[in-house]
């Protein structure tokens, strides 16, 4: 770079909307301008930029962005494109930032977008620095300890909101709810919103081992229906199970056609909000209640995209902020490659290749630690069969009798779950 040339600054959305994108965007901005550099959007993503299309990158003013850190959505919009997929995509991305005189490039995204930035960090062989924003609802990018990707927060904040709605509901008129929450490869959100709303089950995939590990509608529904049984055993008939997306992702693939078409992204991902998990558990625990003669209504519903572009709550609005600053600061002190991470009001840069997966070679996904005293919390406070209802002979003569079965029977089918 010689002394003379405009530092000019990229910002490209990627991925499912966030709350709090915004306010990384206008703190991007601002900052880089205060300090004399052009700034550009990138609308839709890569979408644009992939197909060589410079039409789509736009000048971003400081008025253009005053007062949008309160606001959901992306002024810059969204896109799911992948420029890695396809070489010349990547070639184009290179070709249309370098006619525009970028010098940086702030991506804003999850895991995918990520991976993104780092890739074009090493095609661009130092032509170009960059910095990557983690947002993601999902909350499972591999950020240091106890630090939220921004948007997890107000995506919790809302969900309570709503499931405590489905709750009274349930409660006043005698039914069960089955709420999916979003969440591809991790139960940071279910567990977030079910823990906090005091729902009455949550079930997250890393309760059943490792990504590699296999999850099945049995297992699941085996939980769901001890639940539902161990409630009736108590004299309620109603109550709210929190789902996470992403056991559908440890299902085989075999196992969800059954329940819908699999549709990938550009990524790879099969596209989990196309398959109604919550209606195939529904069906499922509807079918075994009505074995055992029992009535219960069940209701299925899907929750993640009325969260997603949710106006964000004070802690995103500051906290986004924080790490649009701290992003253009990153890269005015000569920095590049890595995430941005703001841990304890001050900047954390994780080098990108620090994130990267040792067997996959992707961005790493953090989940949820079910060895916590944080997880314990909000196991011991749901209604599922544990160790002791097997153990006291009348708990265990008292649920038989709910399921219409022996002990023996009612231990046959659900004696594992205590484990």
């Amino acid at each position: 770079m010689t002394m003379t040339q405009k530092n000019v600054l990229a910002l490209a959305v990627g991925g499912g909307p966030a709350p709090g994108i915004n306010g990384v965007i206008a703190a991007a901005t601002i900052e880089a301008r205060n300090h004399g550099w052009d700034v550009l959007g990138s609308l839709d993503g890569f979408q644009w930029l992939s197909q060589g299309d410079d039409e789509h990158l736009v000048s971003l003013e400081i008025g253009d962005v005053s007062r949008v850190e309160r606001r959901g959505g992306s002024i810059l919009r969204t896109s799911r494109a992948n420029p890695t997929k396809d070489p010349q995509h990547m070639e184009n991305v290179l070709r249309v930032l370098k006619q525009r005189g970028v010098t940086h490039v702030i991506t804003i995204g999850g895991d995918d977008t990520a991976y993104t930035s780092s890739r074009i960090e090493a095609a661009a062989a130092g032509q170009l620095k960059t910095a990557h924003v983690p947002k993601t609802i999902d909350n499972d990018l591999p950020l240091p300890e106890s630090v939220p990707t921004f948007g997890y927060e107000t995506a919790r904040s809302v969900g309570v909101e709503i499931v405590q709605s489905l709750s009274e509901d349930a409660r006043t008129t005698g039914r069960w709810y089955f709420v999916v929450a979003m969440g591809r490869t991790a139960g940071h959100l279910a567990l977030g919103i079910g823990k906090a709303a005091a729902a009455t089950v949550t079930i997250i995939p890393e309760e059943f081992g490792t990504t590699d590990a296999q999850i099945t509608v049995k297992q699941v529904a085996d939980i769901l229906e001890g639940s539902l049984l161990k409630r009736r055993a108590s004299g309620k008939n109603y109550g709210v199970a929190i789902l996470a997306e992403g056991l559908g992702a440890q299902m085989s693939e075999e196992d969800l056609s059954e329940y819908g078409n699999l549709e990938r992204d550009a990524h790879g991902h099969i596209r989990l909000g196309e398959i109604d998990l919550g209606g195939v558990f529904k069906e499922t625990v509807h079918n075994r209640l009505n074995d055992r003669g029992l009535k219960t209504t069940i209701v299925s519903k899907n929750l993640g995209y009325e969260l997603r572009c949710a106006d964000p709550i004070p802690f995103d609005a500051a906290y986004t902020r924080d790490l649009g600053y701290a992003a253009v600061k990153f890269l005015r002190n000569g920095g590049s490659g890595a995430l941005i991470s703001v841990v304890g009001g001050s900047m954390h840069p994780i080098p990108f290749t620090e994130l990267l997966d040792e067997k996959t070679h992707r961005t790493s996904v953090r989940r949820v630690n079910v060895q916590s005293e944080s997880f314990e919390v909000a196991r011991q406070y749901m209604i599922r069969l544990n160790a002791s209802d097997f153990n006291d002979s009348q708990t265990l003569d008292r649920l038989a009798r709910e399921a219409n079965v022996s002990p023996e029977e009612f231990r046959k089918q659900f004696g594992g779950l205590a484990d």
